[in-house]
């Protein structure tokens, strides 16, 4: 008999195979239609459904502490985190939206999402695949890695827009505060972001191994 945590828990795996692969189809036939123009819209195109997406992710958070999901809780808190705090930051920066570099984005972190979500699907089916197990734990690392990269870049190009002008009025101590403070925090959580990375990474190398060990015993007694 179905649970209501079961039934819950595969709807919203599929909610978000469903969201991030029409995000990725979506995004490719834009750039076959349009060309290197599609680049300039893409956020104004696949914004809302990502936004939604990332925003229901944080679910995973309670999921993990509840038992729900079998995953560490470390590295999937720091996934979330990053990835809601840049799109927060690019939604208010209107000016970065058309940038390609927020293309490029937005298509590694569907990549990585696709590289999840069908595993899990698997898993709360219990028809789990030696492949798709290897895909997720293995090839979603270095995705991730160069996902953290383009994060960087992005936050980067963020910074050229809010760089602070000398003020020009008597109001010296606002207008500096004033302007200072959005690239303060960027610049400030740079090497939060590459810390965060780096521990997630190590997380999820401990991860992988534990889990293909796990396979492989499991396979063996077969």
């Amino acid at each position: 008999m179905l649970s209501f945590r079961l039934v819950y828990i595969f709807s919203y795996n599929l909610f978000q195979f469903c969201g991030h692969t029409w995000i990725l189809a979506n995004t490719i036939a834009r750039f076959l239609t349009f060309g290197e123009d599609a680049l300039a819209d893409t956020f104004y195109s696949v914004g809302l459904v990502m936004s939604l997406c990332q925003l229901l992710s944080i679910l995973e958070l309670f999921h993990i502490a509840d038992g729900i999901e079998k995953a560490r809780l470390l590295p999937r808190f720091v996934q979330v985190v990053e990835k809601n705090l840049i799109l927060v930051m690019v939604i208010m920066l209107e000016d970065i939206q058309s940038k390609p570099v927020i293309c490029v984005l937005l298509f590694l972190w569907n990549i990585l999402d696709l590289l999840r979500y069908p595993h899990e699907l698997l898993c709360v089916m219990e028809k789990p695949s030696g492949t798709m197990l290897w895909t997720r734990y293995t090839l979603w690392i270095p995705v991730y890695v160069l996902s953290v990269a383009t994060e960087g870049v992005t936050i980067y190009q963020a910074l050229l827009y809010l760089e602070p002008e000398a003020p020009q009025c008597s109001s010296l101590n606002s207008t500096v505060s004033s302007h200072l403070h959005q690239p303060l925090v960027l610049m400030v959580y740079l090497p939060v972001l590459a810390l965060g990375a780096t521990v997630t990474v190590w997380q999820l190398l401990k991860e992988r191994q534990h889990r293909l060990h796990k396979w492989n015993k499991k396979t063996k007694k077969k």
